[in-house]
């Protein structure tokens, strides 16, 4: 991953974007808080711990091998946990095989705040590399908005085109903000 990495360090800051996200979380007092075990006594969790945990799991659906594409909304939670709530622009790929299981998810390039510089030789290296047979592109907006940009469609279409010419497919593209956006299901990528 450090090889395809042009420009800023990964930085795990949460931007303003990140909010919504926590704010689906019921904090109320209705909510039933998670406990952990220390000796004998039972103590509420914190949150770090919670949170640590359900990227766990999240992350446990996206090994080597698995179906990515057969449950969406694992889907949805992974690229929102990954890229979600980065104050700068990420772009990265999800490397499937022939069966569309997981090979890798590989993040290539660190932006700025409203954009980042993707090289179609660089993804295609990368996709040489893990010998992939498909993709899901995915990128996020720390603005919030997911809408895609015209740059957005112009550059997908770029990177289908290089991809093609070794014949792999690119099954969808997702832009993460407040919501998610995906290029497959707007019938973008046709």
């Amino acid at each position: 991953m450090d090889a395809y990495n042009t420009t800023t360090p990964t930085r795990r800051n949460r931007s303003s974007f990140a909010n919504p996200l926590l704010a689906n979380m019921d904090t109320t007092e209705d909510a039933a808080p998670l406990f952990v075990k220390v000796g004998e006594a039972f103590h509420r969790a914190p949150n770090a711990l919670v949170i640590n945990h359900a990227r766990r799991l999240v992350a446990a659906h996206f090994r080597p091998g698995a179906p990515v594409l057969d449950n969406r909304q694992q889907l949805l939670e992974f690229v929102t946990l990954e890229i979600g709530p980065r104050d700068h622009e990420v772009f990265g790929l999800i490397l499937l095989d022939s069966r569309h299981r997981l090979i890798d998810y590989v993040e290539l390039f660190h932006g700025t705040v409203d954009g980042s510089m993707i090289y179609p030789r660089q993804v295609v290296e990368c996709v040489l590399e893990h010998r992939a047979a498909a993709v899901v592109l995915l990128h996020n907006h720390p603005s919030g908005n997911a809408e895609p940009s015209p740059n957005d469609i112009l550059e997908t279409a770029r990177l289908r085109r290089a991809l093609a010419l070794i014949d792999v497919r690119v099954l969808d593209h997702l832009i993460v903000g407040h919501s998610i956006v995906s290029f497959a299901e707007r019938g973008i990528l046709r």
